[in-house]
């Protein structure tokens, strides 16, 4: 006697099972398993791989899956199980899941119907447990009942491919369902069969499986009315356990035997099968290819080059036998023409991306646009005839366009044969402790504290994360509840959560999807993906085509149509010289944010060393820019070659071709591959197989290798000696060798960015600023650019902005209203379409009236005049005074100007006229109604809510009102430290301090050194310049202020040089805060009028100032205790210099009466008196 597992969820089932698909082969393997069934809940997520490691473990394997049948008539739902006989039930199957979540998913779980399973019951066996309908029914004692669901639901499967599974696994009424079910089975003919609904190998993972259900129900683990579906018993139990658990029933043992032995699925894994692609009667598929290819060649080169261009034809010919001879024109063809549609209707494609930029083929078929050959781009590196593999064609499309293409492809080859390709999350480290956390009941501080401590780097492990952060290691062996957590993260750890889509995988069938992959789609959309993950998929015989988005080729298509409207010029990007000057230049200055792959610090620094002035040049630099060249000292070495630094030297004189263009550094996979053919006498397929080998290290394989080439060698006559020192420096090189065909590809993208930098910098520039509206972080980059390149930008204003950042005649940008936080596109689009049909908005009353109040709420309003897009109804503003009172009397006016507006909207439905004349039918001539009178906002508040909407200060900086005070203080600005030349030695003075500058903060970020030191870095902005500074915990703590952004920061130090920025920046030994420079600094307030005053003015002046000393503030406390209070504050005197024509005098206003200088009274002296006198506070110099 044996027994077969039957029904066991592994991780892929998702909302229970943790059990792993390789360790579980080998369990079964010790166990002595003969087959298993998969049965994950609703799914075939995880079908291949089961049934891979399953053949190599030598175990039979049973695709099958747990449904829930819901019936329609009282929406009552069982759970049945499903395994496949044979490949019809295989695919009947499959058609049976993608239903499930194509119409069946309540609340995104996936629900089947009874005329499915009628349908497609062929080749399916069915075994219905307790929860099913028929076991509902015998729990009741209803046999009556009973047999009417046999009947009703699964009359197909009753003859012999019906069984009643029973378990015993603690959980209720397993024993009353067994004892129901053994006279009913035996009364309908039906036999039982044992089971043990497996969801973890050990009875010791059970708490860590209850936390894994916990956390996709979104339960808490101690919530006493949480579902509690599971047992310690539902482990994977071995068969003898079986055969001692149902020694009252053998013949429910030997039933699972039993259809493990009718369960016969086999599958054909790893041959593709492509759709087919028409072609004209009269010619093969091969003959058409070869047509298409020749024809295209000649609309790049010419048709009379057959004898010019002999290199050309020969190239063509060879790939084409290599193609044709390996089975692959239809997916040329196919990839060819979804890429001639997007060009065809406007969608930006990108000239190439991976190896098959190197593939003259693929140029000739218009799939790319570089021309390999004069780049030296090897075909062999994308389809070796050597290594047969399908091509894989990575496609690059403006993101606005890619879907567009997706639906062309569905519509050509139907939508049943076309979809996207699952990815299945897993629990990484930081995210499954914040799972367990909440799933535990821990509060979410708690939670994140250690979720912090794990370090974010990109495959970081718990293990790993504790073995370099020592204080998650300590607080994990020091803290119970910690060490709990940790433990049951780390059960967790790497399992499946979730399903996604990937990014740009579609696969097309030659028939429907389901013939190869059950689908998968959330619930209410109808974007399909299979349920095989892309390797999977792959496996099963569908090919990948990739449909990525690259927001480049949107950045690019929107500049081109800038420039367009603007210039009435139209660019042929890909016709633009790869030599051009300027555009070399503006590399070599290293001003490149916005250009594509050269935004990056590290890039720029990189730019600076080489200076390229070639586009190989840029080719080698997007090679180069990796970790393994950056530090092996590859780059240093090509730069100092490139330079007449260090000779230029090639191993065998024959190299020199291959080798000239990077000055004798083999930078490129490419070179690995020549380097092979002309020296070691390989075949250039052979020489792709020793650069795969050479990627991968594996010894045994290089040695072979290493034979290979010193033979090859040895047949063509060269040194031996210096034939085994190539082989070494090609081994050492080869893992840090790059793909040159992605990098050139990618690198005529960047050249292009450039060039429109260069060459248009208000179309581009509004370009980028487009694509990121969202982001207003980089929108805040990017219009730091523009005011670095002197591009005037406009601020954002109903009359003349759009959605997106536009262009005017006068290359100014207009700012975007799409990039103000919180107001929508549909208002924005609203908004400027009502503007473009009936003219400019008047007034706000104006506005008001015109605008979709459905879409445009007060909120939206608010925005906009936060933002200062209605300043425009007033041209007569100037200062920043002048805006600050208008915005107020808008925000006082808008509740009327609204209301107005509702009545006016009500008027219009109930047909009658505006009885009040306040509204014309149009637009309205001259302004209306008045605004209401209002406190005007404080240039702070102004500013601070231009920042809330903006992201940044556009009127003014905050730092403007300041300056005055700051110049007097500082010895050097910001922008002038950063602007010094390097000095001959790294200080100016090691004993000089006394440096003082100041800014305003902008970013504060903390983090710790590899020591453990904390270390808080402070961004400091002087309106012109940007300096990141970098202070210790002590030096913290010694200062008498809180660091917070938006606030003005003095440092005191000495003058340093930079090396990572490669500028001069400062070394503080003191931190100040404003306040303690106007204290420990201040040496009178001047007050100077600016028009004729009397005496009654002076006397409200005095009246304004406070009498009382302001009081000292608490700042904060340390983590000792300690108190830190702000500076004791210290009056001045106040000293007026009184002008007339006739003459001028200086008074001292009183002798008693002190000015304490502080915002608050500074804000209230502007307000009052800022059209008569000006004041400025003046320091010891």
């Amino acid at each position: 006697m044996s027994f077969v597992h039957l029904n066991l969820h592994t991780e892929f089932s998702i909302s229970d099972g943790i059990i792993r698909i390789k360790p579980l082969f080998a369990r079964l393997k010790e166990q002595g398993a003969t087959a298993v069934a998969l049965t994950d809940l609703g799914n075939e997520f995880g079908a291949i791989k089961f049934y891979k490691e399953a053949l190599k473990n030598g175990i039979k394997p049973i695709f099958g899956a747990d449904a829930l049948l819901v019936t329609e008539e009282d929406d009552r739902v069982g759970k049945i199980t499903l395994l496949a006989q044979n490949h019809d039930g295989y695919l009947n199957l499959a058609e049976i899941l993608s239903k499930g979540y194509r119409e069946g998913q309540i609340r995104g779980v996936p629900h089947i119907k009874p005329e499915w399973l009628n349908e497609y019951h062929e080749g399916l066996i069915v075994i219905l447990s307790k929860e099913s309908h028929l076991g509902h029914a015998l729990l009741n004692l209803s046999e009556e009942a009973a047999f009417h669901t046999l009947q009703g639901l699964f009359k197909p499967f009753i003859d012999n491919r019906l069984y009643i599974g029973v378990k015993r696994t603690n959980s209720e009424d397993d024993e009353r369902f067994i004892q129901a079910a053994i006279p009913f089975a035996k009364a309908q003919n039906l036999p039982l069969v044992a089971h043990n609904e497996v969801r973890f190998m050990e009875s010791s993972d059970f708490e860590a499986h209850e936390v894994r259900s916990c956390i996709q129900s979104g339960h808490v683990l101690s919530d006493p009315n949480r579902p509690k579906n599971y047992t310690k018993e539902q482990y994977l139990r071995s068969p003898e356990e079986m055969e001692a658990l149902f020694a009252d029933l053998p013949e429910a043992l030997e039933n699972s035997v039993e259809i493990s032995k009718r369960c016969n699925v086999k599958l054909t894994l790893g041959v593709p099968q492509l759709p087919n692609f028409p072609i004209p009667e009269g010619m093969t598929m091969d003959e058409y290819f070869r047509h298409k290819s020749e024809v295209g060649l000649e609309e790049r080169i010419g048709k009379e080059t057959r004898d010019s261009h002999k290199k050309y034809w020969e190239r063509l010919d060879t790939e084409l036998n290599v193609i044709i001879n390996m089975g692959f024109p239809g997916y040329f063809l196919i990839v060819a023409d979804f890429i001639q549609w997007a060009k065809d209707n406007a969608i930006p494609v990108g000239p190439g991306r991976g190896s098959g930029a190197g593939s003259l083929v693929a140029w000739a078929l218009k799939i790319t646009d570089l021309d390999p050959l004069p780049y030296d781009l090897l075909f062999e590196r994308f389809l070796n005839p050597e290594r047969v593999s399908m091509p894989d064609f990575d496609v690059d499309f403006c993101m606005e366009g890619r879907d567009r293409v997706i639906e062309y492809v569905a519509n050509t080859y139907g939508r049943e044969a076309v979809s996207q390709i699952a990815t299945h999350g897993t629990m990484a480290a930081k995210a499954v402790v914040r799972d367990v956390g909440r799933a535990l009941g821990h509060p979410y501080g708690f939670v994140d504290n250690i979720a912090k401590l794990i370090p974010f780097e990109l495959g970081i492990t718990l293990e790993k994360a504790m073995m370099q952060e020592p204080e998650l290691h300590d607080l994990y062996h020091q803290d119970e509840e910690v060490k709990i957590l940790i433990d049951f993260a780390k059960q967790l750890e790497g399992l499946t959560k979730s399903v996604g889509r990937h990014a740009g995988g579609v696969v097309i069938a030659p028939t429907k999807l389901t013939d190869f992959s059950p689908l998968y789609c959330e619930e209410g959309s109808a974007a399909l993906v299979t349920q095989y993950d892309k390797d999977d998929i792959e496996s099963a015989g569908l090919v990948k085509f990739d449909f990525l988005g690259l927001r480049t080729l949107t950045i690019i298509d929107w500049a081109l149509k800038n420039i367009e409207y603007n210039r009435d010029k139209t660019i042929d990007i890909q016709a633009i010289p790869l030599d051009d000057k300027p555009t070399f230049d503006l590399l070599k200055a290293c001003q490149t944010t916005a250009v594509f792959q050269l935004e990056s610090r590290g890039m720029k620094d990189l730019l600076r060393r080489m200076q390229p002035d070639t586009f190989e040049d840029i080719v080698a630099l997007v090679a180069l820019f990796r970790p393994g060249p950056l530090e092996s000292g590859m780059v240093e070495d090509f730069i100092n070659r490139k330079h007449g630094l260090a000779d230029v030297d090639y191993p065998f004189d024959e190299l020199e071709p291959v080798l000239k263009p990077t000055y004798g550094v083999i930078v490129y996979q490419e070179q690995v591959m020549q380097i092979s053919q002309i020296i070691g006498n390989y075949s250039l397929g052979g020489a792709d197989l020793l650069r795969r080998a050479m990627g991968k290290k594996l010894p045994e394989e290089m040695e072979k290798q290493r034979i290979l080439f010193m033979k090859g060698a040895d047949e063509l006559g060269f040194d031996k000696e210096k034939a085994g020192h190539l082989f070494d420096l090609m081994e050492k090189f080869a893992g840090y060798g790059f793909n040159k065909s992605h990098s050139a590809a990618y690198a005529l993208l960047s050249y292009q960015t450039a060039y429109l930098k260069h060459h248009y910098p208000a179309e581009f520039m509004a370009a980028v600023l487009s694509s990121d509206l969202d982001h207003t972080d980089k929108v805040v980059i990017f219009i730091e650019e523009c005011m670095a390149m002197e591009i005037p930008i406009r601020r954002p204003n109903v009359n003349e902005s759009y959605y997106q950042f536009t262009v005017n005649r006068q290359n100014e940008i207009i700012y975007g209203l799409g990039a103000l936080k919180g107001y929508g596109k549909a208002a924005a689009e609203q908004l400027t379409a009502e503007r473009d049909k009936n003219g400019p908005y008047q007034d706000l009353f104006d506005f008001c009236r015109r605008i979709d109040l459905s879409r445009t709420n007060k909120r939206a309003i608010e925005i906009l005049i936060r933002a200062g897009a209605l300043d425009c109804f007033d041209e007569s503003l100037e200062t920043v005074l002048d805006r600050a009172a208008y915005r107020a009397q808008l925000f006082e006016t808008l509740p009327e100007a609204l209301k107005l507006a509702d009545q006016h909207h009500k008027n219009l439905a109930s047909g009658q006229d505006d009885l009040f004349g306040l509204f014309d039918a149009g637009p309205a001539e001259a302004v209306q109604h008045e605004l209401q009178p209002a406190t005007p906002l404080s240039e702070f508040e102004l500013l601070q809510m231009e920042k809330a909407t903006l992201g940044f200060f556009l009127t003014a900086h905050p730092i403007d009102q300041y300056q005055t005070e700051i110049d007097q203080i500082i010895t050097n600005s910001i922008s002038a430290i950063m602007n010094m030349p390097e000095p001959t030695y790294k200080r100016y003075n090691n004993n000089d301090d006394s440096s003082i500058t100041a800014g305003l903060i902008t970013d504060l970020r903390t983090t710790y050194s590899k020591a453990g030191n904390k270390m808080t870095f402070v961004t400091l902005d002087d309106r012109f310049n940007r300096m990141e500074i970098r202070l210790f915990d002590e030096m913290i703590e010694r200062f008498a202020g809180n660091l917070k952004v938006d606030e003005i920061l003095f440092l005191r130090g000495g003058l340093v040089w930079d090396d990572y920025n490669n500028r001069m920046s400062i070394r503080p030994v003191s931190l100040h805060t404003l306040d303690m420079m106007r204290y420990e600094r201040a040496q009178f307030l001047s007050i100077k009028n600016l028009v004729p005053i009397d005496l009654d003015l002076v006397k409200r002046l005095m009246a304004t100032l406070p009498t009382e000393v302001p009081e000292q503030r608490l700042i904060r406390r340390s983590p000792t205790g300690e108190e830190v209070w702000s500076p004791v504050p210290r009056g001045v005197p106040m000293i007026m210099r009184y002008e007339t024509d006739f003459g001028s005098c200086i008074i001292q206003l009183s002798e008693t009466q002190f000015f304490y200088p502080e915002d608050e009274t500074f804000e209230a002296l502007k307000l009052e008196f800022h059209n008569v006198l000006q004041f400025k506070l003046q320091y010891q110099v």
